[in-house]
């Protein structure tokens, strides 16, 4: 006796019935499974790209969005600093390295950021094609960016002013791809890096245009890589600003300083571990929340599937009383009520794996376009081995109550009664 055989038949034989069980199942496990992936691309991205940042030094604002602005660039930033300010303050012995960032520009959507090698040190970035910026108006430029837009080493191109690809294009000037990065899979990977020099050189020119300094039409076309925009960003002049610093401090005890900056400056230092933590603890609530609908629902489905095998169980007993006058075990028919649990909750998994996959793809598609981040990741998680674990103990649970009805059964009186 096949006992998957006619477990499988009573499924078909129930349609409706075993729809409905399938389909709880199914929800629960997709909206369980889909907040794991989300939560550990999330949370890879958020810790990946945070190591080794102790403090972000910029203008007074909210401090989360000083980080997302500066470290995650998926927010605007809270304003300019004085660049001699900031490396006074950096000079304390307790900090290790300082990196300064400066922001405002970008091309199709992509931010173009000013800072120094130690940027792509510290995301472990190295050259894959080409060279290292050395002059204004160099860019070397991440993976993600040489895929979308298509750039490639020696193309020129002007950047749009602020952080919205609809803004004025800046078209007398233009940047030159030297370098394309090898892939990190961090914010590196999406990023146009340039010297300082270049965004000074770039807004400054922007300023005079705007302000009518020279006659638009005696203009001479943009300027070179190392003409006179590039040599203007070096001469001295008005005090330079970025949009701030990225510290990472000798030991433990520079923390103190985000307290006496706050205090007696005009700038604002923010610690990025403490406000990502803050950060989750508030999207945690929503998570919990979410993962508590999902195990009801998972519940629910097991009680869909105990009321499902105990009518069928009923509508069942004289087929069953007959099998077991012609030889088949009450352990046989106990095991082929437990099949059918086992079979509705693995394609409950299997389906909301799948589904949880979909939507993951759904999401990082709209991530990508907004703020390009990757968070198709489509492996099994640990965690997932678990839910399926947990998914058939709920199947072979709801299942055993109705099946245990099959020892209570007398044979002689069930047929009598048909």
């Amino acid at each position: 006796m096949n006992l998957f055989r006619i477990s499988w038949s009573n499924l078909k034989d129930k349609p409706l019935s075993s729809f409905l069980s399938g389909l709880l199942m199914t929800f629960g496990i997709t909206i369980i499974s889909l907040l794991l992936l989300l939560n550990k691309q999330l949370d890879d991205q958020f810790r990946k790209n945070i190591k080794g940042i102790d403090m972000v030094l910029g203008a007074k604002g909210s401090p989360l969005q000083l980080i997302l602005a500066s470290i995650y660039q998926i927010d605007s930033p809270t304003g300019n600093i004085p660049l001699d300010e900031a490396e006074r303050l950096t000079r304390n012995p307790m900090i290790k390295t300082a990196i300064p960032l400066s922001m405002g520009d970008n091309y199709q959507s992509f931010r173009i950021v000013g800072t120094n090698k130690k940027y792509l040190d510290h995301f472990g970035a190295t050259i894959a094609q080409g060279k290292l910026f050395d002059k204004a108006l160099e860019t070397v430029i991440g993976p993600r960016v040489a895929a979308v837009t298509g750039l490639k080493l020696g193309d020129t191109f002007s950047g749009s002013h602020g952080l919205d690809k609809d803004g004025d294009v800046h078209a007398d000037t233009k940047y030159k791809v030297v370098g394309i990065l090898s892939p990190t899979n961090t914010v590196a990977d999406q990023l146009i890096v340039t010297p300082l020099s270049s965004v000074w050189a770039i807004h400054e020119h922007h300023e005079e245009h705007e302000e009518g300094h020279h006659d638009e039409e005696a203009q001479p076309a943009g300027p070179t890589i190392g003409g006179p925009a590039a040599d203007a960003a070096e001469e001295p002049g008005e005090p330079r600003e970025i949009t701030s610093m990225l510290i990472k401090f000798r030991n433990p005890l520079g923390m103190m300083l985000a307290r006496g900056i706050n205090s007696n400056s005009k700038l604002q230092a923010a610690l990025p571990n403490i406000e990502i933590n803050r950060l989750f603890s508030l999207l945690g609530v929503g998570v919990e929340t979410l993962r508590g609908l999902a195990i009801v629902i998972m519940l629910i489905s097991g009680i869909s599937v105990f009321v499902s095998l105990y009518n069928s169980l009923k509508e069942r007993r004289y087929e069953m009383a007959l099998m077991l006058s012609m030889g088949a075990t009450r352990a046989q028919l106990f095991g082929m009520l437990l099949l059918e649990g086992l079979v509705l909750a693995l394609i409950g998994f299997i389906l909301g794996i799948l589904l949880s996959r979909v939507g993951l793809w759904l999401f990082s598609s709209s991530v990508s376009s907004e703020y390009h981040y990757n968070l198709a990741a489509f492996g099994i998680l640990p965690e997932e081995w678990v839910l399926l674990g947990v998914a058939i103990l709920i199947g072979l649970l709801a299942a055993a109550l109705p099946a245990l009805g099959v020892y209570r059964m007398n044979i002689s009186r069930t047929l009598a009664e048909e």
